[in-house]
């Protein structure tokens, strides 16, 4: 894990109200390649759901938003 800091010297202890008052932040700078697997499945979840949506409901669906653009250029 690494840390942003002050340098070693002027740094106060982490508990201490002077720590807080000079609105220090320790930033945690994670490695986040562990979560690309995470990631991958969620993309190819939702590339799942949407692909069976638009089977399932694609001709309603393109219907609707026929319809609604066409509301909408002719009120214009």
């Amino acid at each position: 894990m690494k840390r942003l800091l002050p340098p070693t010297s002027h740094r106060p202890d982490p508990g201490s109200r002077s720590w807080r008052a000079t609105g220090a932040t320790r930033i945690d700078l994670r490695d986040e390649r562990g979560d690309v697997p995470g990631w991958v499945l969620v993309t190819l979840m939702t590339a799942g759901l949407v692909v069976a949506l638009w089977t399932v409901a694609g001709s309603t669906l393109t219907e609707v938003f026929l319809n609604a653009i066409a509301k909408v250029t002719s009120a214009i």
